[in-house]
C-alpha cells in the first residue's frame, strides 16, 4: 500500500468530507493540476459564481458579444490568487502562451490567450473558467488527509464538462462508491 507521502495526486478529484468546516471548501470537490514534494495546486470545480463569461469579457474589454460561450458560468477556484483567472479544458493541440498538461486530455491554461479565444468564439469546446485557486504547502494537504478531511479518486473529465456543478461532487464520490450523504460529520481514525 501506497504511503499518503507517495501518492500521486495530479489528475485527481479532491472531496470535501461532511466535517470540513472550512467556508473555503466546504462541499468542494476539486481538481488537482500539481501535486509534488513542493505542494499541491488545484482549482475548485462545482462552485459557480453569480457571473458568466459575458461579465468578464466586459470587465477585460474583451469583444465577446457574438461569443457562443457568453453564458457559461465563472467558477470560484479558490482562496489563492482569487484575481487571476485558470481555464480547465480540454484538448492540448492549441499552444496557449501558459499551460500545463495536467492529463493527456486535460490542461490548465492562465494565460490571456484563450480568453481572447473564447470570447471569439473559439477555443476549446469543453472548458471551465475559475477565478482563484487552492494552493498547499509541502505536506500540508497530506496531513489533511491523514485526518480524514478528504477523499481522493483519479479524476473523470466527463464529470469535470458534462455534469452539473451542483452534481459532481456527488458524481465524483459515486466513484468509489460513496454517498457523501450518509456519512457522518464527526471525523474519525480506527
Amino acid at each position: 500500500m501506497q504511503s499518503v507521502q507517495n501518492l500521486g495526486l495530479r489528475g485527481h478529484f479532491l472531496l470535501a468530507m461532511p466535517h470540513l468546516e472550512d467556508p473555503n471548501f466546504t462541499g468542494s470537490l476539486s481538481y488537482l493540476c500539481d501535486h509534488d514534494e513542493n505542494g499541491t495546486m488545484g482549482v475548485i470545480v462545482n462552485r459557480p459564481l453569480e457571473i458568466t463569461l459575458d461579465a468578464l469579457f466586459e470587465q477585460l474589454e474583451l469583444d465577446g458579444e457574438e461569443s457562443p460561450h457568453r453564458n457559461a458560468p465563472v467558477y470560484y477556484g479558490g482562496p489563492t490568487h482569487k484575481d487571476r483567472g485558470f481555464i480547465l479544458h480540454r484538448g492540448s493541440s492549441t499552444p496557449w502562451d501558459s499551460s500545463i498538461q495536467v492529463e493527456d486530455d486535460i490542461a490548465l491554461t492562465t494565460s490571456m490567450d484563450i480568453l481572447l479565444a473564447l470570447a471569439a468564439g473559439r477555443g476549446p469546446e469543453e472548458f471551465l473558467v475559475c477565478l482563484g485557486c487552492a494552493g498547499w504547502e509541502a505536506g500540508q494537504l497530506e496531513q489533511e488527509l491523514k485526518d480524514n478531511a478528504w477523499l481522493t479518486v483519479e479524476a473523470e473529465g466527463d464529470i469535470l464538462f458534462k455534469v452539473p456543478p451542483e452534481q459532481r461532487l456527488s458524481a465524483a464520490a459515486g466513484i468509489l462508491g460513496v454517498d457523501l450523504n450518509l456519512m457522518s460529520r464527526e471525523a474519525g481514525h480506527s
